[in-house]
């Protein structure tokens, strides 16, 4: 046992390696013993399992990784041909990742003939599965111990969030699963011994006890598994006084528990109601019988979701430490959640926006409610919803590297430095359109990334030092890529009224442009979505209340007179975009849109606010699309207009009937998913301006943004044809700053972290599950088994 816990301690130690510890060779099967879909299947015939690190502390990942014989994944390549199934696969037809948690009741056995297994719960299948790695019989019993003892402290660091090293072997008896024997995979192995031992080692650590408490749990046939101890519901905030009731409705009470996956009854009876407590400040409280659920603020941190199908409300609740839970109300029918839903969109649109929800008109009410329940929108092209979703192909990636800025062929790659030390971190991207370039804004410094022909980025030159043309350094606040990508457009927070001109060819700002005395610049945006491709010299620039357009040629103030709509009111304007032609929309920090079809002109349409402030806007190239990012969603609206006088246009060229508002749709993250972002992060959502890919050939396809350390991209397919899962994920180990599709692709996503550029594949990017929320995934250039790791799976491109 000693000598057992001094190696975990060596390999626990070695923290410059991110495998911990390696089973070399076995067999990965699913095992159903109570399903009708199959006993067993074997997953791969060949694989490898491993214990490693993720980029978080005190989580780990059990990896099991496809083995290929020579010729074997060529082979398998070209009968897989362009089948849709196997690409859908992507990267998970070579490698399979769990979290090591408690929940996956992680043990191992050894049979009669010395056949070594490990197994744990499939947590996304149905009760009983489990997933059985049958060790090569070259594996000994003593790796065997070493393998399980690794995973079991790995567990302890989880649940604990502390070094395994202050572990007693009482707190490591706790994860000891030894309820049942492990039911053999296969009719190969049917042979095996009813009663299985453990690894003597792995034993011993846990005390003799426990293994006699094992031995008199085996028992002969198919046990079913345990239930997994549920999340436990907080205690609930005092209630405050009421002033007036906005809502009151019975139903019933569920909470999602972390463990299982899904929602757990917590009372078949239970009192919602939503009242006012004091001056723009609303409650939402949930009493049972005998006891009181919850109580908590209504304000946009709640994600509230409704379902009329289903006939229910998902909504996050935070405890005063800054837990997150996600909770369900189920109504009895669909006249009960419609009055629930009113009285709280009413209390969260009244504490948005601080006027009287009755003020509103009745259009723009519903268009409000409709934004908080799931909708079908209709597509642009019936043939477009034709089958599934097309993956992406996985592209072999060539060692074509992500290069720092350090970068010299002649150093050795341990000399490459990782994160500059100089105080400042990435802040904005610029994705160029007429040159594969990306620029990332650091301070009063720009590092400019060429676009490799193998989607990689490479480190090309740094400009050191922005500075006005008198001399005096600053950081730009906003960029932008103009005139065929040869300028860049920087705005000088010091310097409102004016905006500076780089020349990119020699990496220094020649022009001030004064816009003008007496109007801000707030933000600006190009002339048309693909300005920057032309030798355009106009674009557009926004103040808290005025649209206006730039001409830098013209002598003294910029701004061009005759093209300027200004109003009385203060509209706080906060973001802009353009179609193809030249259409534009406008954001503002009340949350309403306005879509314009030229400058000068009222707009066509004018879009209700929800009341949350636009942080950005999209548009796609033919205006049908209308995307706004919130801080805790984001929305989707067509500009198109199906009915009326006016159908067949746009919303940028005719206005919407009082009675027919677009419906938006709300894109954002499950609840359930929403709290485990903030069980992992400890950060509340706050989402970067999400984008469309774009092409002047390409249909905007997929869309863009990130919040904390995680990008998430949505399929517009699925959003528009109400499909499940409409996006996925990938999480980094920092909080990602900036982030955009390269130019002509939805297939490739840059991103900006504190201190580093990356180009990742979007194939790469995984739907949310336990496993991919909590732990980050490195980068893999090929699925085949290897001892080292090629340069591009070490070397980012830290600016």
């Amino acid at each position: 046992m000693f000598m057992l816990r001094n190696v975990t301690k060596y390999l626990f130690g070695d923290t410059s390696k991110e495998s911990i510890v390696e089973i070399p060779q076995g067999q990965l099967y699913l095992v159903r013993p109570l399903s009708p879909k199959g006993y067993s299947e074997l997953i791969f015939k060949d694989a490898a399992a491993t214990i490693r690190r993720t980029g978080q502390e005190y989580q780990y990942q059990l990896v099991i990784q496809r083995a290929y014989e020579e010729g074997e994944e060529e082979l398998l390549a070209e009968e897989d041909g362009d089948d849709a199934s196997a690409e859908a696969l992507g990267a998970e037809k070579d490698e399979k990742t769990f979290l090591l948690d408690q929940s996956l009741h992680f043990r191992s056995e050894i049979r009669e003939g010395g056949e070594a297994v490990f197994a744990w719960r499939d947590l996304s299948g149905d009760p009983g599965d489990l997933y059985e790695f049958v060790c090569d019989r070259s594996v000994q019993a003593s790796e065997v111990g070493t393998f399980e003892l690794v995973a079991i402290k790995c567990q302890f660091e989880r649940k604990y969030r502390k070094p395994q090293e202050s572990a007693t072997e009482r707190d490591l008896r706790q994860f000891n699963f030894t309820e049942q024997p492990i039911p053999s995979a296969s009719a190969v192995s049917s042979h095996a011994s009813s009663s299985p031992t453990r690894p003597k080692e792995i034993a011993d650590t846990i005390t003799s006890q426990t293994k006699k408490d094992m031995a008199s749990k085996v028992v002969k046939g198919k046990t079913p598994l345990k239930e997994i101890t549920p999340t436990i519901a907080p205690v609930s905030a005092s209630v405050p006084e009421e002033i007036e009731v906005l809502a009151k409705e019975r139903a019933e009470l569920h909470l999602f528990d972390f463990a299982s996956g899904s929602f757990m009854l917590q009372d078949s009876s239970v009192t919602a109601t939503v009242s006012e407590i004091g001056k723009w400040q609303y409650w939402l409280q949930i009493t049972g019988d005998d006891k009181e659920w919850l109580g908590q603020l209504v304000v946009a941190d709640i994600n509230p979701v409704f379902n009329f199908e289903y006939l229910s409300f998902i909504f996050n609740h935070y405890t005063e430490d800054g837990s997150a839970y996600s909770w369900l109300l189920r109504f009895r029918d669909q006249e009960t959640e419609v009055r629930f839903q009113e009285g709280l969109m009413q209390a969260l649109w009244e504490q948005l926006n601080e006027v009287k929800w009755t003020k509103s008109t009745d259009d723009d009410r519903q268009y409000v409610l409709d934004a908080f329940q799931d909708l079908t929108m209709e597509d642009t092209d019936g043939a477009e919803q034709q089958g599934d979703e097309e993956e992406e192909e996985v592209e072999e990636i060539e060692d074509d590297s992500q290069r720092s800025e350090h970068y010299d062929t002649d150093e050795s790659e341990d000399d490459v430095v990782a994160k500059p030390d100089d105080g400042n971190v990435n802040s904005q991207l610029a994705v160029g359109y007429k040159h594969d370039r990306s620029f990332v804004v650091r301070g009063s410094k720009i590092g400019v990334f060429k676009h490799t022909p193998n989607n990689n980025l490479e480190f090309s030159t740094n400009i050191s030092k922005v500075e006005t043309p008198k001399g005096k350094l600053f950081s730009p606040k906003k960029v932008m890529l103009h005139s065929e990508d040869t300028n860049m457009i920087l705005q000088n927070e010091e310097n409102p009224n004016s905006l500076y001109r780089m020349d990119l060819e020699y990496g220094k700002v020649v022009d001030e442009w004064k816009v003008h005395d007496d109007i801000g610049v707030k933000t600006f945006a190009p002339e048309k979505k693909f300005s920057q491709m032309t030798g355009e010299q106009t674009f557009l620039g926004l103040s808290h209340n005025a649209l206006y357009r730039v001409d830098p040629r013209l002598s003294g103030n910029k701004l061009v007179d005759g093209d300027l709509k200004q109003y009385t009111s203060k509209n706080a304007f906060s973001a802009a975009a353009t179609t193809e032609k030249g259409y534009i929309a406008v954001a503002s920090d009340k949350g309403d849109i306005r879509l314009f079809d030229k400058l000068g002109l009222r707009a066509k349409t004018q879009l209700p606010a929800l009341g949350d402030p636009i942080i950005g806007l999209d548009v796609s190239a033919d205006g049908r699309w209308v995307l706004a990012t919130c801080r805790t969603y984001i929305l989707l609206i067509d500009a198109l207009q199906k009915d009326g006088k006016n159908e067949g246009k746009l919303g940028f060229e005719r206005a919407f009937a009082k009675d027919s508002k677009p419906k938006p749709h709300r894109l954002t993250l499950k609840p359930s998913h929403v709290a485990q972002f903030q069980y992992e992060t400890k950060a509340p959502l706050s989402f970067t301006p999400a984008r469309f890919n774009t092409g002047v050939e390409d249909k905007e396809t997929s869309i863009i943004t990130a919040t904390g350390p995680f990008i998430v991209t949505w399929n517009m397919k699925k959003v528009t044809g109400n499909k499940p899962d409409p996006y996925t994920i990938k999480r980094y180990e920092e909080e990602v700053k900036a982030d955009n599709f390269k130019y002509g692709s939805d297939k490739n996503v840059i991103v900006a972290l504190p201190n580093e550029v990356n180009m990742v594949a979007k194939q790469s990017f995984r739907k949310p599950t336990r496993e991919s929320i909590a732990a980050t995934t490195p980068a893999r250039g090929s699925g085949r088994l290897s001892s080292r790791l090629r340069k591009s799976d070490v070397v980012n491109s830290p600016y």
